[in-house]
C-alpha cells in the first residue's frame, strides 16, 4: 500500500455551537488542513504520516494525541513557541465564524531542516496545501523543499490549494500556488482558488479545469460545493453530484474530500470512483461538529444502509 506523507500545522480547537461572548461552555478538539487530511486518509484505511512542530503545550501534546489515536504517524518536534489556536462559534445567522491565532506559533516555525529525518523511499505520495507557505518564510521554504525531495523520489504530488485570505493576499499567494501547481501531479482547487491562480474565471467549469491543467498538473480536481465536484486527468473526465446532507458544521468538509479522493486514487481507483468517494467523505463530515470528527470509514463507506439502527 501507497504511504502518504504530509506536512503544516496542527491546531488546537475550541469550539461553541453560538455566539461565543455569551457561550456557557465550550470544546476543546484539535484541527489543521493537513491533519485533517491525515486523519480522514487513516480512516479509509491508508499509512499516513504528519509532519509539524508543536509547541511545549496542552494543546501541542494534545494534537500529537490525537494523532496517534487515530492511527497517524507523527512527526512533531517540540518548538518553545506556542500551538496555534482556532476559535470557532456561531452567529445569529447560524453561520460559523472562524478565528485564527497562529500568528508566531510553533507550527509557523517549521523549516527545511525538520525533513532531514525523513525517508522518502518510505512514501509513495506527498500531499500539501496553501496554507503552509502563508505561514512563515521559513514555513514556504519548508514546502518547497518538500517537494523538491518528493519529486526526486518520485512520489505522487497533491496540491490542495486551500486559500486563506486571513493569512495572506491573492496577490501575494499566486505565483507561489502556480509554482506548487506546476510541480504537482493532482490539483485541488475551488472556484475561488481558481480565481487566484488565473484570475477571471470562464463561464464553463470545465474550461476553468482545462486552464488549471494547464499549469502543469496531470490531474485537476475542481470542487464546487452543492454542485458536486468535476476531475480531468490523462485517463478522461468525470463529475460527481453533491451528496444532500442535513447540515451541522462544514469545516473540515474540503479536506475530507481530499482524503476520499486521495485514498481511492492510492487503491488505483478510476477517475469516476475517486471523485464518488470524496463527495462522499465531505458530505459526511458536515453531520457532525468538529473538523475532522465526522470523517468517514471504509466500513461506513462500503456498508449498505438498510436500518436507521446498527445493532
Amino acid at each position: 500500500m501507497t504511504r502518504v506523507l504530509t506536512l503544516g500545522e496542527g491546531l488546537g480547537v475550541i469550539r461553541t455551537s453560538e455566539a461565543l461572548v455569551t457561550a456557557p461552555h465550550l470544546g476543546v478538539g484539535v484541527g489543521g488542513a493537513e491533519l485533517n487530511v491525515a486523519i480522514g486518509l487513516a480512516r479509509l484505511g491508508t499509512e499516513v504520516t504528519w509532519l509539524g512542530r508543536v509547541g511545549p503545550d496542552g494543546l501541542g501534546r494534545r494534537v500529537v494525541r490525537e494523532l496517534r489515536a487515530e492511527g497517524v504517524h507523527a512527526i512533531a518536534p517540540t518548538d518553545d513557541r506556542h500551538t496555534g489556536l482556532l476559535l470557532k462559534e456561531r452567529d445569529a445567522l447560524g453561520r460559523t465564524l472562524v478565528t485564527y491565532h497562529r500568528t508566531a506559533s510553533a507550527g509557523s516555525r517549521l523549516e527545511p531542516a525538520d525533513l532531514d529525518g525523513v525517508d522518502w523511499s518510505q512514501f509513495g505520495l506527498l500531499h500539501i496545501t496553501g496554507i503552509t507557505p502563508a505561514l512563515s518564510d521559513s514555513a514556504a521554504a519548508t514546502v518547497t523543499e518538500a517537494v523538491r525531495r518528493a519529486g526526486d523520489a518520485g512520489l505522487t504530488i497533491s496540491f490542495d490549494v486551500n486559500h486563506r485570505s486571513r493569512l495572506w493576499s491573492s496577490e501575494a499567494a499566486a505565483p507561489i500556488y502556480r509554482e506548487l501547481a506546476a510541480r504537482s501531479d493532482v490539483l485541488f482547487a475551488g472556484l475561488d482558488e481558481a480565481a487566484v491562480l488565473l484570475g477571471d474565471l470562464p463561464d464553463d467549469p470545465w474550461k476553468t479545469v482545462e486552464a488549471l491543467a494547464d499549469l502543469g498538473p496531470s490531474t485537476v480536481v475542481l470542487k464546487l460545493g452543492e454542485r458536486g465536484a468535476l476531475a480531468r486527468s490523462g485517463a478522461g473526465r468525470a463529475r460527481a453530484s453533491a451528496v444532500r446532507v442535513d447540515v451541522v458544521d462544514t469545516v473540515g468538509a474540503g479536506d475530507a474530500f481530499v482524503a476520499g479522493y486521495l485514498a481511492e486514487l492510492i487503491e488505483g481507483r478510476s477517475l469516476t470512483e475517486c471523485l464518488a468517494t470524496a463527495v462522499k467523505a465531505g458530505a459526511a463530515v458536515c453531520r457532525h461538529e468538529g473538523d475532522w470528527e465526522g470523517a468517514i470509514t471504509r466500513q461506513e463507506l462500503d456498508a449498505e444502509v438498510t436500518d436507521a439502527v446498527v445493532r
